[in-house]
């Protein structure tokens, strides 16, 4: 690790944090449809008229002057009359979407592949023995102090622990600073996937985090995997797979929901998209999770990028991916989605190790991944020129091959960034075309003993009131990255007590990287989470974890914060 780290004050004073205040959207087309107003078919009422008997040449010829004198009012007065209000469209209106019950979505501790798996579901052995893991669940409240109700329940929908009673009232937010507290629930050891949910309050969604740590100091999936328990949703990407001799890439589907899931999967690979025919219609029962092994589709790819699409239920999909070097265990990772296609893709939390020990590492033959890199998808079929910046702790760094790259469209390529002095960044990458991206980190100089990676998925920018779960044990560092300008990061622990503690801020200038090191506990109380908030240019932060005295090493990227009050747009008229 760098030693460019910040020591967290240990003090759990309470305090008022500022509460997120989101704008309204507009035009989510996704969200809502409007309703047709009016009667399709508006009833028209019609008046018969009657004949006088003709009597000659000349009452015939006065009728027919009467008759046009008429007509000719008859339009006048038509001219003067509006349109019926079932033919006009009426000016588009923002109606209230209510708030529904927040969700993340847990993964299930890393198991390891039951030998040689030909086809693509995946059969898993036993758990070793020696392997821990733990969910740690975190939900705030309301600004007058009111926490949801929330639960931690398996995936089928048994109780496996409640965060906090729903309350029997929501009182009213005072004009006064918010108060805030909230629920925590810590789980060890976690037997299967895990749902965590809260209540939505006074029309707002609830804000929840949650994260699912694994752990193991021996056997074939030694290392450090971690998680944020991620919300359900119909459209990932997910970057770092691996099938390769002695890599392992498990694909885990959840569905959460109570509607069948049909997943379809599109695969990107060096030479381009890969067309699998057992990617497609992909069943995920309701409260169940499918585990496709990538090695069964997509066999032997080095760098492998998958796009999950699912229509009827919403799916969470992770990749578990592990490496094993002949007898020597590579590590085990969560490969969690990033943002999604986009001319610009930040990651933070990219912590680099001693370049020299590094490259030497990467010699040896099947070490050529143990360096850290970063990979770039294209979806579509035009080149991406990508131009690539590096942010440390004192500024901008060269990037190997002078930060730009070039990949072909509808493929994936790498960037390695073993050139890089040692030390925390922030990569920052940005094309004419869109595209998704994801950081590699490694950590192990000895080919003889184990090692371990991470991957840090592109996030987005910080605003207010993040909330970060940490696991209770090992290292956890904070890190924030601000590419252009200047900006202030603020963030609060939050105790396993349901306390705030007293918010920190951090002023950070253009071009930097920010690394903070947290403490076990703030106070006599143990640390759950914090509350991140950030004001200014745009800055992008990640949790980065590690175990003492072992090369084990994981990145979680913060996730966005919860979504107040929506509005969408509908159409009244036809």
């Amino acid at each position: 690790m760098s030693d460019d780290r910040k020591k967290v004050p240990d003090e759990a004073t309470e305090v008022p944090v500022p509460r997120k205040s989101r704008a309204t959207k507009g035009g989510d087309a996704g969200s809502s449809r409007g309703e047709k107003g009016g009667d399709a078919g508006s009833s028209r009422s019609a008046g018969k008229g009657s004949r006088s008997s003709r009597k000659g040449v000349v009452t015939g010829a006065l009728s027919a002057v009467v008759i046009l004198a008429a007509g000719g009012g008859a339009v006048a007065a038509a001219s003067m009359v509006p349109e019926p209000s079932g033919g006009t469209t009426m000016g588009i209106r923002q109606a209230d979407v209510p708030a529904g019950r927040a969700l993340g979505v847990c993964p299930e501790p890393a198991r390891l592949v039951n030998g040689t798996v030909v086809g693509t579901d995946a059969d898993f052995s036993p758990v070793s023995t020696t392997a821990t893991s733990a969910l740690n669940a975190v939900v705030l409240s309301n600004p007058a102090g009111t926490v949801p109700g929330s639960t931690v329940t398996s995936l089928g929908g048994g109780t496996v622990a409640e965060i906090a009673k729903a309350p029997t009232s929501t009182p009213t937010p005072t004009s006064g600073p918010p108060v805030l507290s909230a629920g925590v629930a810590s789980i060890s050891p976690v037997t299967g996937p895990s749902v965590v949910a809260a209540d939505a309050l006074g029309n707002e969604q609830a804000s929840l985090a949650a994260n699912l740590s694994y752990s193991a100091a021996d056997g074939d999936l030694r290392g450090l995997a971690s998680a944020q328990c991620q919300p359900p949703g119909n459209d990932a990407w997910l970057l770092g797979a691996n099938t390769a001799v002695g890599r392992t890439a498990v694909l885990n589907l959840s569905n959460a929901s109570e509607t069948p899931a049909t997943v379809n999967l599109e695969l990107f690979g060096y030479k381009g998209q890969i067309q699998a025919p057992g990617a497609r219609g992909l069943l995920v029962a309701p409260g169940t999770t499918r585990s496709v092994n990538l090695a069964g589709l997509a066999p032997g790819e080095s760098q492998l990028a998958v796009h999950v699409r699912s229509t009827g239920g919403p799916v969470a999909g992770t990749i578990q991916q592990s490496v094993l070097r002949g007898l020597a265990p590579g590590g085990v990772e969560y490969l969690s989605p990033g943002t999604g296609p986009s001319n610009l893709q930040v990651m933070s939390g990219v912590d680099i190790q001693d370049p020299a020990a590094t490259k030497a590492l990467a010699g040896k033959s099947g070490f050529a991944d143990a360096v850290p890199a970063l990979q770039i998808a294209v979806p579509g079929s035009t080149d991406a020129v990508v131009q690539v910046s590096l942010y440390g702790a004192n500024g901008e760094r060269k990037v190997p091959n002078g930060g730009v790259v070039t990949v072909k469209g509808g493929s994936v390529a790498t960037l390695n960034l073993d050139g890089v002095p040692a030390g925390s960044y922030t990569v920052k990458a940005s094309s004419d075309v869109s595209f998704v991206a994801s950081t590699r980190i490694t950590r192990g100089a000895k080919p003889e003993d184990a090692t371990d990676f991470a991957w840090s998925p592109a996030s987005a920018r910080l605003g207010s009131q993040h909330l970060v779960a940490i696991p209770r044990d090992g290292q956890r560092l904070l890190s924030f990255g601000v590419p252009v300008g200047r900006a202030t990061v603020s963030y609060a622990p939050v105790t396993a007590d349901g306390k705030i503690g007293k918010a920190v801020d951090v002023d950070m200038s253009g071009g930097t990287t920010s690394v903070i090191e947290l403490p076990a506990k703030s106070g006599d109380a143990i640390v759950a989470g914090y509350v991140v908030s950030a004001s200014g240019d745009p800055v992008y932060g990640a949790l980065v974890l590690g175990k003492q005295g072992r090369p084990d090493v994981s990145v979680v990227a913060i996730q966005d914060a919860a979504a107040g009050l929506e509005k969408v747009p509908v159409s009244v008229g036809y």
